[in-house]
């Protein structure tokens, strides 16, 4: 996977200064080979003083904004672009009340904000299947509870997680999903709606994993975190708890966090999957 090249804040903030320069960007990505009018295909446009573009032919009006998650926005692109860089690039998450004051915006359209983009990450990837080497567990989201069982006991919320790794060794993409167990049946669906049946798939082997990934290949043994083993996909688990805590206003009282945390694990399955650039 070719290695991504993060602008930082300064840089992304100047090349999308403006409204049109959002505009023409997303002119780019939604016409790469021209403009095509969505009514009757021409190719012939005009572009109106309003930011709409025109068919030359049968007069039809359309925007770079039309069929998207901007369509008839009031917020500026400005802002809308800065949100996508907040949202995707801090792995910690923002909730939406930094993000109104770091844009100067209503409680209200940051939160509709962050809605509207992790459901156009998570509409974009929601067929997308694993292939290749596979790294793969269950991991539970929340605090203990006082006097109950931790671990794959934990009456917590319970999460499958899976990791594809590329030949180099570094991960590139990352499903998580909610689980009432971790029974066979229920790792046998999750695999099969995730992962490809010619992937290779790494685990503990726990003793649910062995007969429901027999259709795989299936490399398993003893977790030992001194030989790497499962390394990246620990490390995403690490990033997604701290991404939900991130969404969390920072001035909460401690006391309540564990109840938080354990009710915001939707906030995983909403954007799932990432895409795990380094």
């Amino acid at each position: 996977m070719k290695k991504q090249q993060r602008l930082s804040i300064i840089e992304f903030a100047k090349k999308f200064s403006t409204d049109k320069k959002c505009r023409e960007y997303l002119f780019q990505k939604k016409w790469k080979n021209g403009f095509v009018c969505p009514k009757c295909g021409s190719f012939h446009y005009c572009e109106l003083s309003n930011g709409l573009y025109q068919c030359n032919d049968c007069h039809h009006q359309t925007s770079v904004t039309a069929g998207t998650i901007l369509h008839r926005t009031h917020v500026p692109l400005t802002k809308w672009f800065l949100a996508f860089y907040f949202v995707t690039q801090d792995k910690r998450g923002i909730s939406a009340v930094q993000l109104s004051k770091t844009l100067d915006v209503t409680y209200k359209t940051a939160w509709y904000m962050i809605k509207r983009i992790r459901c156009a990450m998570k509409q974009r990837d929601i067929n997308c299947m694993l292939l290749g080497t596979i790294e793969f567990d269950d991991t539970y989201i929340g605090g203990p509870t006082v006097g109950k069982k931790r671990g794959r006991g934990t009456e917590q919320s319970k999460v499958f997680v899976a990791v594809s790794i590329d030949k180099k060794g570094r991960p590139k993409y990352l499903k998580m999903q909610t689980t009432d167990n971790i029974q066979q049946r229920s790792v046998r669906k999750f695999a099969q709606a995730n992962i490809q049946a010619e992937a290779t798939i790494i685990s503990d082997g726990y003793r649910s994993y062995i007969p429901a990934l027999k259709d795989y290949k299936h490399e398993h043994g003893v977790y030992n975190p001194d030989t790497g083993m499962l390394h990246w996909l620990h490390t995403m688990i690490g990033n997604a708890r701290a991404f939900i805590l991130g969404t969390i206003t920072v001035y909460l009282r401690k006391t309540y966090r564990n109840t938080l945390m354990n009710s915001a694990i939707v906030l995983i399955v909403a954007i799932s999957p990432i895409c795990a650039t380094d």
